[in-house]
This record gives C-alpha cells, structure tokens and sequence, in this order.
C-alpha cells in the first residue's frame, strides 16, 4: 500500500535536489493582510527582469541549480510580518520596495541586511535565524513545523516530507491496531472538551450501520482565535489525511468538512487539497489497493458560535437551524442524518497522521500526566510578541506569556491571563507557575478550550472583560433552553448596571446566583460555560467589582460612565481642550483656567488627550 506513497516521496526528492536556494514568503490570511502576495509577486517579477533561473512549483521542469521562490503557511510571528525567508535567514515585515535589495545583497552576494531582521527588544540583538528569536525557542512545532516551510499547495511536497505515509501505515495495521495507538497516545479532542479520542472513533466503530460519517469540525468560533484557520490554510492535507484515517477507522464512507464561509482562503486550500487526493487515488474508491472506499467535501458554516457544539454542527450540516439537542443519544450512535458519526476539530485531526508514523508512545511522551502531546495557542493582547504558538502540555504560563510571548508591552507585569474564551476564565499570576493541563485549569476555574490565549495588564478592567465575553455567549445564544437564554440577559444587564455606576452591593449575590443556575442547567456547553469568566474575575478580583458598585469608580479608568474628568491648576487656558470638546462642555477665557460641565460631559476622553500640560485629570 505504501508504494505510491514511496514513489511519489522519492521522485519529489530528486527534483526538488535541482533547487540550489529556496525563497519562502509567509502566505497566511495576517502576512497577506500585510501584502505578502504583492511581495510574493515582486520576487518573481524581479526574477523574471533579471532573467535568474527560478520556479514556483517542483515538477521535473525545474532546471538544476533553480531558485525556487515559494509560498507557505501561517508562520506564526502575525505581528511581524509579512516575513520572508532566503535560507536561513529570516526577514520581517518586508515590503515590494525591499525585494530588489533582498536578490541584490542576500541571494546573489550572501549578505545579511540587519533593517529587515528581528530586533529582540530585551538586549537589542538582530536575529538573523528564525531560531535565534525567543518567541520560537521555547515552542515544541508539530503541527506548526511544516506550515512555514512547505508550500501548503503542493501534495507531492508534503508527501515528500513524509505525507500520507501515516495513511498507508493505518490501512495496512487496520482499524483496531489504529485505536489502541491512538489510545497509547493519549490524545485528546482539541477543540475544548478534551475527550479521547480513542474512545470517541471506537463508540462511533461499534454500531452496525451501512452509512457512517466522519466530520472535521473547522467552525473556530472564539473571539480572537485562529489555530484551526492557520492549520488548513498552511498545512491542509495534514488535516486530510487525518480525516481519511479517522474515517476509516470507524468505518465511514463520506467525510464532511465544516469550514466557516468567513475562511475563504482555508476552504480554497481544503478544496485543492481535496482534488489533488482525487488525483493521486487518495480518496474515491479502493484507495491505495485497501479496498476502503472514502469521499471527502465541504460544507459552509455560517459563523454561528453555538454550532462548535456537535449536535448543533450536526444540525446545520442538515440545512437545519443549528441549535444543540440533549443528548444521549451521542452522535457516536445517532449523528448526522441519523446515523453513527464522529466529529473532531481540525488540530485534533492534524495530530493523527503524526501519530500514525511515529507512533504513540513518541506522542505520549510529551505533555503532562493525562494532557499528551503539544497545544496550538493563539497568542494575543498586551503582550509583546503576539501570533501562533504551539507547546508542551504542561508548560507554564509564565513561560509562554514572558519567555515566548516577551512580557507585557508595559512595565513589568502581566495581570491575567484569558484561556478558553468566552467559555474560559483568568488565570492571575499566583497561578503562573502551574502547568498548562486540562485537569488545571478546570482547577482553578478556566477550560483549554480551543486555543485562544490572551494576556492583559493592569490597564484592562476585569468587569469590562467579563462583560464583553457574556455579551458575546449572549449574541450567539440560540435561545433554545431558558437558563441560557435568560440568564445569560439577566447576567449581562447586571453587569452593564455595574459598569454605568446604578449597581446595589446585592447586584454581586445575583450574580452569583444566576452564574451558578446556568453551569447546572443550560442544554449544552456555549451556556454551562458562559458564566465563567465572571465568576472568574468575581473569584480573583473582587476588588474591582466592589469599587464598581461600593465606590461607583472603576480602576483602570476603562468604563468610561464612570470616569469624572476635571482641570487643576497646571491649566494654562490655551483652549486645546475646549476645542477638543464634541459637545461644549468646557468653557474658560483664553488664559484662564478652563471649567468642565459634569452635566453635559460625556466622558469621551477627547479633552484628556488634547491637554499637553496634564492639567486635565481623570478619575
């Protein structure tokens, strides 16, 4: 079975032996925000003037000693970018007007050009390599390996670097030897519930059935995150070959995408990924001489946050409404159209071809206790270095948000950090030092979720970010079970009473309260989930919420109903703030100490930011 695999690794291999250099432009949805296609283009364009022998794809047309100038996946440093690579040497935020030095001095001469490289902002070092930035050193890259470095639009390269053989390897071991390595594993469902995933194929394997469905769950909900997106835009048939194996593992014939239609480019890379398997006798009918018969496409997802929940992602694949049922019965035994299905998300799925050629026991032998294996974070907020990561379970916080992540961008402290979002909770800095494991963070009052990761500082206020998380769960309730629906409001006007100053200390008890009543009685997770971040944030900074409601102030001066703005003394009456002002609210004659009406203020800040001299005062 594996002798296509082999033959299609090896004839790659000897092309490819024809490139003499390679040139790789970041082409994930961030760097091409930043116009790395325009930068992908000038390269060869520039190439093509100057008449140097270049390709863009490895085929046996590609003349020895050839530049081959190619584009990849999400490389994970977002803020940098768009990032260019010449060999080792590793370039940030490049622009077409840089192309034409880069061929001059590095390609063609070997010369470094320090502007362009990444200046850590801790000792002032230029990096010349990708490994020299601390923001790779700590990660432990699986999935995330290849996704800077093949170009995701090439089966026969990822085949090259050992794609598909997993593949070949499940169908000649067959269905029972793959789940006792999934279960030598560990491995656990990526997407926030943490479930087996040994246990979940097997459950779905059991049940007598003529149809059976596997379905890649590709619905990346969160605010902020996009692990499951940089996946299948940069590393796609990672996650095909993991859907093939899966589904023949439990026995499906039809394999179903469901990618969010806001993922345009994800679904393009899916799809090409899909034809090219067609093309290489990957799917369709007896693959690799198997005798096992599989069929993979795609579904939209409209965006709806409630559908990563399955039976709801069940539902809209069914051109229904896409609310959650009770279960059981478990999709395992009655799923999509009525029949056994399993669903996992894209990064879980993306594990298993790697589990498959080095086995579960090398798989195992990573993490921590129950928690196997790496976890891709999504890195954001007020830190220094944000972007894509992926670490060791059980790696601490303070390691990502300090040593990978750089620190906060502002002194010295990092106040919380968000895991789960808006089903997750803060973890504050006493809890730094704990290990990143699913049972851990339960502890403690957060979940690992899907990946969203974000750090803040002591100029985020807590019941602001409680507020925006449950207005979030609020807008994306279905609205289908009372306690979601009306609690989740009913938690929401509270916390919109606490943040415009009309709260009562008893506004804190009922939130408690409803908190408390939804966790038990909600239908499905987006509304068991949803109060945490506030009782999080009420757990570890009650403080703030007192000053909220006791001294109607808020501490960091972000709820702004809340905020009184003033002039002292140092007013020197140059009329800047009174110019500023959108609704008249400050008067004074020219040097003369301004005056601000409390009455008409709205307490937009723009008077704040117009003073040069500080003499407008917040608080």
């Amino acid at each position: 079975m594996a002798k296509l695999i082999t033959q299609i690794s090896e004839t790659f291999k000897k092309q490819y032996a024809n490139v003499a250099q390679r040139i790789i432009i970041c082409g994930g949805t961030g760097c091409i925000a930043s116009d790395s296609h325009g930068v992908y283009e000038a390269f060869k364009e520039e190439y093509r003037k100057r008449g140097l022998e270049h390709c863009v794809e490895i085929t046996s047309a590609c003349r020895e000693k050839s530049t081959y100038i190619s584009k990849s996946g999400c490389q994970g440093f977002c803020a940098q970018g768009p990032l260019v690579s010449v060999g080792d040497i590793f370039y940030t935020k490049v622009k077409v007007a840089d192309v034409a030095e880069i061929i001059d001095k590095t390609v063609l001469k070997g010369e470094v050009i320090d502007r362009l490289l990444y200046v850590n902002p801790v000792d002032g070092v230029h990096c010349k390599t990708l490994d020299d930035i601390p923001f790779y050193k700590k990660q432990h890259r699986i999935l995330l390996a290849d996704c800077g470095k093949i170009n995701p639009e090439d089966i026969n390269e990822y085949i090259g670097r050992g794609g598909y053989h997993g593949l070949a390897k499940a169908l000649e071991i067959g269905p029972e030897a793959v789940i006792e390595e999934m279960k030598i594993s560990g491995l656990r469902g990526r997407g926030g519930g943490g479930f087996p995933v040994w246990l979940k194929w097997n459950l779905t394997r059991k049940p007598k059935s003529k149809e059976k469905y596997m379905i890649c769950n590709g619905d990346e909900g969160d605010p902020g995150a996009y692990m499951d997106r940089s996946l299948l835009e940069g590393n796609p048939h990672s996650v095909v070959e993991g859907m093939i194996i899966a589904g023949f593992t439990i026995g499906a014939s039809k394999g179903l995408f469901y990618i969010r239609a806001e993922y345009p480019l994800a679904i393009e890379r899916i799809q090409k990924a899909i034809n090219d398997c067609y093309k290489k006798g990957l799917l369709g009918k007896n693959i690799l001489g198997s005798g096992f018969n599989y069929d993979l496409e795609i579904r939209y997802g409209a965006g709806a946050f409630v559908c990563g929940e399955e039976t709801a992602l069940i539902a809209s694949v069914e051109g229904k409404r896409g609310t959650p049922r009770p279960k059981p019965p478990f999709p395992a035994t009655k799923g999509l159209w009525d029949k056994p299905s399993s669903i996992n998300n894209v990064e879980t799925l993306a594990n298993v071809p790697y589990i498959m050629t080095q086995g579960g026991k090398w798989y195992a032998s990573m993490g921590s206790g129950k928690s196997t294996g790496t976890k891709v974070f999504a890195m954001t907020g007020k830190v220094k270095n944000t972007g894509l990561i992926e670490v060791p379970m059980g790696i601490t916080i303070k390691e990502v948000a300090y040593d990978i992540g750089g620190g906060p961008l502002k002194g010295d402290h990092v106040k919380a950090v968000q895991t789960g979002g808006p089903s997750g909770g803060v973890i504050v800095p006493q809890y730094f030092d704990m290990p990143i494991t699913y049972e851990s963070l339960q502890e403690i009052g957060s979940i690992m979720g899907s990946g969203g990761l974000i750090v803040m500082d002591e100029t985020d206020c807590m019941v602001d970010i409680a507020k925006f998380y449950l207005e979030f769960c609020v807008d994306e309730s279905c609205g289908k079970c009372a306690p979601c629906r009306i609690g989740g409001y009913q938690m929401l006007s509270i916390l919109e009473k606490i943040t415009n100053g009309t709260s009562e200390p008893a506004d804190l008890e009922k939130l408690h309260d409803i908190a408390s009543a939804m966790q038990k009685a909600s239908l499905c997770a987006l509304g068991q989930t949803a109060p945490n971040p506030v009782l999080s944030t009420l757990k570890f900074f009650k403080d703030e919420y007192e000053a909220h409601v006791n001294g109607k102030c808020c501490p960091t001066g972000k709820c702004s109903k809340l905020i009184n703005y003033s002039i002292n003394d140092k007013c020197i009456g140059c009329g800047a703030c009174k110019r500023a002002c959108p609704v008249n609210a400050i008067s004074g004659e020219p040097r003369t100490k301004h005056l601000i009406d409390q009455k008409k203020c709205i307490k937009c800040g723009q008077c704040f930011a117009a003073c040069k001299f500080n003499a407008v005062v917040k608080g």
